[in-house]
């Protein structure tokens, strides 16, 4: 939590939820979940129908443009409602809702010019940080089909691109060997590993992108930032409700929601552990994500989507590493940390992802194949 939240008084947070209630008393505000880019709480609210709505600062620095981001969220969830009520499906779904604000504005500013907007809370729900068997594996595939599903009939012109260059890995390769041009690093056996790693995959960096530019792959809309801890599950039934976490929904390739599903989920240790000699790429978890997600998705995708999955499991891998990296050589300036050492740890771990990906190539791709 950055530092002056934590000094920011109960009353100016009350103040700022009070903007959203159109019903209900503000009886608590407080701290919620583990975000590394938006300042996130839970408001509850006295005798309401819904009890509680999650209250977001926005991060000015990450999204520069935050009217743009409750815009794309407006029109992205307002499209999968009325898709819903046209096609109900058999079992739970929900799509978080943008909450106006008494004037009905999505968004409301305090006195420091800080951007403030509320969520629907999805109830009786959670989400995961490490998966640790097959069926809820299944499901976090199913619920990222789900989500490319409704959105696949969304023009991608209609939505903004508000994080430009985001996902774009030759970029984050560019901007990594520009940090490293100007910076003294302090070489150590882990700075060098991750200096290494990097040398390595200069030009591997382009595929994905290369394939966009050449039409073998199409845009479309994503998600963004898919990661397994975005999935919310039904409480009562370990079923996947919904997909939360959308302001990173923009145009793109779904390719990288899938690299980042499956990087975020067949990585039993976490990408949060401090002990990355742990970490691998479970392939098992891989066949029970890519079977819930193409259970969904075979309606969409295409011969060429399917030739470059492999492609996209390994060089989000890589790219998420690449770019702790370059922020820890940067003096972390993009993810929140807890240690000066945070950053490099946590690229290790996708570089070492990277390399069990790598080297169970043959076996991941067998497992695309016979999926299709």
């Amino acid at each position: 939590m950055t530092e002056d939240i934590k000094v920011q008084d109960t009353e100016n947070l009350n103040a700022i939820a009070k903007q959203f209630t159109l019903h209900g008393q503000v009886i608590e505000v407080k701290a919620f979940g583990s975000g590394n880019i938006n300042d996130t709480f839970l408001v509850t609210l006295a005798a309401s129908k819904e009890n509680h709505f999650i209250l977001q600062r926005i991060n000015k620095q990450v999204f520069r443009q935050p009217q743009l981001v409750m815009q794309n969220m407006r029109i992205l969830t307002e499209h999968v409602h009325q898709r819903l009520q046209c096609t109900p499906l058999n079992r739970r779904w929900e799509v978080p809702r943008v909450l106006l604000t008494k004037d009905a504005q999505d968004y409301c500013k305090d006195a420091e010019g800080s951007f403030w907007r509320a969520i629907s809370f999805i109830k009786g729900s959670q989400s995961f940080d490490t998966l640790s068997d097959r069926s809820l594996a299944q499901e976090i595939g199913y619920a990222l089909g789900m989500f490319h599903n409704f959105i696949s009939d969304l023009p991608p012109e209609k939505l903004a691109d508000t994080l430009e260059g985001f996902h774009i890995t030759p970029l984050y390769l560019q901007n990594y060997n520009e940090i490293l041009a100007k910076t003294s690093v302090h070489e150590s056996p882990e700075v060098n590993y991750c200096l290494q790693f990097v040398s390595d995959r200069q030009t591997f960096a382009h595929i994905l992108e290369h394939a966009k530019a050449t039409g073998k792959l199409p845009l479309r809309l994503m998600h963004g930032d898919p990661k397994i801890n975005n999935v919310m599950f039904d409480t009562a039934t370990q079923q996947a409700v919904s997909v939360i976490d959308l302001d990173t929904v923009k145009p793109g390739l779904v390719h990288y929601d899938i690299g980042d599903c499956l990087r975020s989920g067949c990585n039993p240790a976490g990408e949060e552990t401090e002990q990355w000699q742990d970490v691998y790429f479970d392939t098992d978890l891989c066949q029970g994500i890519l079977q819930g997600y193409l259970a969904i998705a075979k309606a969409f995708l295409t011969e060429n989507d399917y030739a470059y999955m492999y492609d996209a499991i390994r060089l989000i891998a890589f790219e998420l590493g690449l770019r702790f990296f370059a922020d820890y050589l940067a003096g972390d300036v993009y993810f929140k940390v807890k240690h000066p050492e945070h950053n490099l740890i946590r690229a290790i771990i996708q570089f070492k992802l990277t390399e069990s990906i790598e080297s169970q190539e043959s076996k991941i791709r067998t497992i695309i194949q016979d999926m299709k």
